[in-house]
């Protein structure tokens, strides 16, 4: 049985999700058509970028910013693009404890991909369709090269968060185009610390909880009823995994989906043209905590890029999760149930909505733990 480095023995003889076809990609986008993304950590940074005139505080956001060539990192090896008018961009939730986040748990020198989204924008960027990778799946992960310039060696079984390790955000979109087939054109990342002062910054998000959630893990402690999380509270429910649910990382990515769309509604009503200082404080920490490939590595991209998603809000935006199924030799791993996952990726490839039929009986469609924040 192999070892994973942190996370325990895995299971061998897995296979990559959905069959990794070469699928047909579109040319690079221009700046204006780069499209909208709203998820767990970066949504409202890129709509406060988007909506606002930065004047004269571009060459200070500007440098705040982290780019990284992902082009360069991974050649001609990646699935074709082919320009139908959607975009697919892969968002990550960084759980690195070395700075600020080191009250989050000890820094081991690595970090991984806690929170990964690929979101699909369809032609017309009025709907997006957003599919969360369960952290502790089994895939098949490619060889990578390291900061350093090392090869890692390909590796039959792997936890899914393990590629940001043997890799960074590189190795982590060759493992999504290598288990779907489908060319990443954009990603952003964002780290406990940044997330936490962004929800503060705003001013918190409100949100009802239908069910208490106690978990000293998390730091989180909420009753039945209505809540105005502020940032660390936040954290700590996009982060709790025993809190809800049966403590897998199943039910915390329900949980992620249900503040998602909780920080889209709440963030079409902050007033930031009235009030410089809360538009300077959300751009300045928005930004500082945005590592993003180097197409994106600059404020006017990034408000073009924001200026594009306008359109979507959390009703036209369906959230899934990855069809898969418990490991039946470790249960604390999660398989993806391939066949359902190739209905996915097929439907994305062909800018389709993702049929019903590629969750039903899925491991992560069946818990309840999203019911318990509306």
């Amino acid at each position: 049985m192999a070892e994973d480095s942190s996370n325990g023995p895995v299971s061998p003889g897995r296979h990559r999700a959905g069959g990794a076809t070469a699928g047909r990609r579109r040319k690079r986008p221009s700046t204006r058509r780069r499209a909208v993304l709203y998820t767990v950590w970066t949504l409202a940074a890129v709509l406060v970028l988007g909506g606002a005139g930065l004047g004269y505080l571009y060459y200070k956001l500007n440098g705040n910013l982290t780019g990284v060539d992902v082009n360069a990192a991974l050649g001609a090896d990646r699935p074709k693009n082919v320009d139908n008018g959607s975009m697919d961009i892969l968002v990550l939730g960084s759980d690195s404890r070395a700075g600020k986040n080191a009250k989050y748990g000890t820094d081991e020198g690595t970090s991984r991909s806690d929170t990964a989204m690929i979101v699909h924008v369809y032609k017309g960027h009025k709907k997006a369709s957003v599919i969360s990778i369960p952290r502790d799946t089994l895939i098949e992960r490619p060889s990578c090269t390291t900061k350093g310039g090392q090869r890692t060696p390909a590796v039959q079984a792997a936890m899914f968060n393990s590629a940001y390790e043997a890799g960074g955000p590189a190795c982590t979109i060759k493992t999504i185009e290598s288990m779907t087939g489908i060319r990443m054109d954009h990603f952003l990342e964002v780290d406990f610390s940044g997330f936490k002062q962004l929800i503060d910054d705003l001013g918190g998000v409100n949100i009802t909880t239908t069910a208490p959630i106690h978990d000293a893990k998390s730091h989180l402690d909420l009753e039945p009823g209505p809540h105005t999380l502020d940032g660390e509270q936040s954290l700590g429910l996009v982060r709790t995994r025993h809190g809800v649910g049966d403590g897998s990382d199943l039910g915390r990515i329900k949980l992620q989906q249900a503040f998602v769309k909780a920080l889209l509604d709440q963030v079409k009503h902050v007033d930031v043209f009235g009030n410089p200082k809360k538009l300077y404080d959300l751009a300045d920490t928005s930004t500082k905590a945005l590592t993003t490939d180097s197409e994106l590595a600059s404020v006017s991209k990034l408000k073009g890029f924001a200026e594009s998603l306008k359109g979507i809000g959390s009703g036209n935006m369906k959230m899934t999760t990855l069809p898969v199924e418990y490991d039946p030799q470790n249960p604390a791993r999660v398989l993806p149930m391939e066949r359902k996952a190739t209905l996915i990726w097929t439907a994305l490839r062909h800018d389709r909505p993702v049929p019903a039929s590629a969750t039903k009986g899925s491991a992560g469609d069946a818990t309840s733990a999203g019911k318990v924040v509306k």
